[in-house]
């Protein structure tokens, strides 16, 4: 009786189970190769880390740009009060000359003026000659002289200044009033007019209207449209002559301002500053709610730069390693294969590139650029395809190496005896082979590109503005003072760079130990 027909008798209404025997192919599970190294590279702690570091790095350059609310450019602006220079005051100490009406006192005749002052002791009078005219200089008071000709009145040389308020004062007005004023007078009379003058320099008329004053100050405003009031140079004048460093001014609208004075010693001048509010970049700005990382020099928001400028590196390193492989694969597959004279040309290419010294000649390139003052965007380009052309000779070895071994091997017969052409035998065949090790070598290239585009950015030979990567980035860090005071310029864009090539190093050592797992032994 069979166990079936005794389970049926003993009343067992068990379910039915099937046994396979020892030797049952059923028994064993079959792993594909790359099931095999899937499962050996998950086994691998470290290498997870640096996956989980690499999606971060990928979700946080190419995703976060999309939920930023800022644009990669876009600036920020904000009000800040800057000391700015308003006017420049110098107290005349060379004589200015003025002609009488239809005389001539021309700059040759000044000249021969100052000659003769400074023959003379600087208090009385002299006298000169040019082309047979004799000039008879007065002392009419301190720093103040008259020219005369055969009696005739014909110019004056004075330090103190007559400013005009309102209608222009004639030469007569002037030369009486600074008479009066190096005098000491109080009143004086000139084209039939009586004026009265103070000790303060003021030249009054009848009615108690001010026409003018005198003042050894010359105040000069320095920007455009700036009109400087009578006020505002006589309250100036007095706290120059009070040693004050700053005085407060109410304008006539009522509104105060607040001036520095500051001396220069070696041109004997003022310097009148003001605070004013001016529109100015966002720079350096302190993390807040607003900008978690804070804002550049240029008054960019550091988080968003900072997602842009991982595209820009990843992207680049990607397209570099990309150059460098697909070159590597054809060349080191042909010289690998064929052997002979095409193995000889290849690699005498390959230690031609090897000979060439890679940091001067970006350096060069880099400067020429600059003078040619390349778009940033093509400059990019010309950096990706510089690197790429540099890169490729350590693939190709590689993959020459690797098809050396694998053409002598019983499979390569085969497919030769079965009248494979040839480049289908070397990318059919050779370099599916050779992919474990190309993928790991690739791996570590991506890192040690991502670091090389990153040094030439911070050297300002690679990556330009307004494109964002994590070098130029750095490059902002262009001082002491900003190293130590911004921290938030420099230290994230280290951390992603940290991080992001920790990662593609843990992935390729992991990549490495599945492929070949007897590498960890």
């Amino acid at each position: 009786m069979s166990d079936k027909d005794l389970k049926k008798t003993n009343g067992q209404n068990a379910p039915e189970t099937e046994e396979y025997s020892l030797n049952d192919d059923r028994r064993v599970r079959v792993l594909t190769p790359g099931a095999m190294v899937a499962k050996r590279f998950f086994r691998n702690r470290l290498a997870i880390v640096g996956m989980v570091m690499l999606i971060a790095m990928f979700v946080f350059s190419f995703v976060g740009g999309f939920i930023s609310p800022y644009d990669e450019n876009q600036q920020f602006y904000t009000y800040e009060y800057q000391s700015k220079q308003f006017a420049g005051v110098v107290r005349n100490e060379d004589f200015r000359y003025l002609e009488a009406d239809g005389q001539e006192f021309g700059s040759i005749v000044q000249a021969y003026f100052l000659l003769g002052y400074n023959n003379s002791s600087g208090e009385e009078d002299f006298s000169f000659e040019y082309k047979g005219v004799t000039y008879e200089v007065t002392l009419e008071g301190p720093d103040f002289y008259s020219v005369y000709v055969d009696g005739v009145l014909t110019g004056m040389a004075f330090k103190d200044i007559v400013s005009s308020e309102g209608e222009e004062l004639s030469f007569n007005v002037k030369f009486e009033a600074l008479k009066a004023y190096t005098n000491g007078e109080t009143a004086f009379e000139a084209d039939g007019v009586s004026y009265t003058m103070d000790e303060d320099g003021n030249i009054g008329l009848a009615d108690g209207t001010v026409a003018g004053y005198i003042s050894r100050f010359v105040v000069t405003p320095t920007g455009t449209g700036v009109t400087i009031s009578r006020q505002f140079k006589e309250e100036l004048d007095e706290a120059i002559t009070n040693d004050e460093t700053e005085f407060v001014f109410t304008e006539e609208d009522g509104t105060v301002s607040t001036y520095e004075l500051s001396y220069e010693a070696f041109t004997d001048s003022w310097t009148v500053n003001q605070e004013t509010a001016t529109y100015v970049y966002d720079s350096y700005a302190a993390p807040s709610k607003a900008h978690w990382l804070g804002t550049d020099r240029n008054g960019m928001d550091m988080l968003t730069r900072l997602m842009y400028g991982g595209r820009v590196s990843l992207v680049i390193g990607f397209i570099v390693v990309l150059i460098a492989g697909v070159l590597g694969i054809i060349l080191g597959g042909l010289s690998g294969y064929f052997g002979g004279w095409v193995d000889n040309l290849i690699m005498r290419v390959v230690d031609v590139f090897w000979c060439i010294p890679s940091t001067p000649l970006m350096i060069i390139l880099g400067a020429a650029m600059d003078a040619m003052n390349v778009d940033p965007q093509i400059r990019m380009l010309y950096l990706m395809l510089l690197l790429g052309f540099l890169s490729w000779p350590s693939v190709a070895r590689l993959v020459r190496g690797q098809i050396l071994s694998l053409r002598e091997q019983e499979f390569m017969a085969a497919a030769e005896a079965c009248g494979i052409r040839s480049s289908r035998r070397i990318f059919r065949h050779l370099i599916p082979n050779v992919m474990p090790q190309l993928i790991v070598s690739c791996t570590m290239m991506l890192g040690s590109t991502i670091i090389t585009e990153a040094t030439l950015s911070f050297l300002g030979l690679g990556v330009k503005f307004p494109f964002a990567s994590w070098g130029n980035i750095i490059n902002d860090v262009n001082s002491t003072y900003v190293m130590t005071n911004y921290w938030f310029i420099w230290i994230p864009a280290g951390i992603c760079l940290l991080v992001t090539v920790l990662g593609f190093n843990f992935v390729g050592d992991g990549l490495r130990d599945a492929f070949d797992p007897k590498m960890k032994r």
